[in-house]
């Protein structure tokens, strides 16, 4: 074998090595010195950083712990939001804080107000070209995004809620679009199922992670802020 062959071969394999190892930072983030943490959503969202025992207050609980890191989150959900609202208040409410790290979570209201009328709600191909162009227009303003997947409208378990067919489409769109951008992925969908599937032994309607079906009671935040940690809290 001639030695520009060799080199070549070699080049190659290192190239193979760079895209399989995760360059792309699409398993985790590795939090740095500084970072400011935007938590985009909903109610649910919201709900996460009004009260202690919400997600968002617990995650910040546990950064700022990291006294060397100077970590800053910040919530910024607003009831009632689908994939069109975050597209239109971003600027506004995110890209203008200069975040470094933004985690969207987002799409149960984009099936639910379209329970009985579609066009309450937001159609499949709207949500994912709205979602892409969040992610595109934070990742342009140089923070590193995170997509999480819709969690329940309804706790029952094996499909048994009335809306689990159209969470599970929406949180394909948001499964293939990490996929396709190289983004980390909190499925909290699926880990959601996976609890329900363990502690729902009654197969009741909410209770266990939520107090109506959709907004997290204290064992919810707690849980989501859980989740959420393990991608966002890479730091070793």
């Amino acid at each position: 074998m001639s030695r520009a062959l060799f080199s070549c071969l070699m080049a190659s394999a290192v190239l193979g090595l760079m895209v399989g190892s995760g360059l792309a930072d699409d398993s985790g983030i590795t939090l740095k010195k500084g970072d400011r943490i935007v938590f985009l959503g909903d109610s649910i969202t919201q709900g996460g950083d009004s009260n202690d025992k919400g997600y968002v207050r617990l995650i910040r609980k546990t950064l700022t712990e990291k006294a060397d890191l100077g970590i800053e989150v910040i919530g910024a959900g607003i009831s009632g939001n689908k994939v069109p609202d975050l597209q239109r208040r971003l600027e506004k409410d995110v890209l203008s804080r200069k975040p470094t790290i933004v985690v969207i979570y987002i799409g149960i209201n984009d099936v639910w107000h379209g329970e009985n009328d579609p066009a309450r709600g937001t159609l499949p191909e709207a949500f994912a070209a709205g979602l892409k162009d969040v992610i595109g227009r934070c990742t342009e303003a140089g923070a590193k995004v995170v997509i999480c997947t819709p969690t329940v409208i309804g706790e029952k378990k094996d499909g048994g809620n009335k809306l689990d067919q159209r969470l599970d489409q929406y949180s394909d769109i948001s499964r293939n679009l990490a996929k396709e951008l190289k983004l980390p992925l909190c499925d909290l969908r699926k880990a959601f199922l996976d609890h329900l599937k363990e502690h729902n032994a009654k197969d009741a309607e909410s209770g266990i992670l939520t107090s109506d079906r959709v907004h997290l009671n204290d064992a919810g935040n707690k849980f989501v802020a859980d989740t959420m940690l393990k991608v966002i809290d890479q730091t070793k």
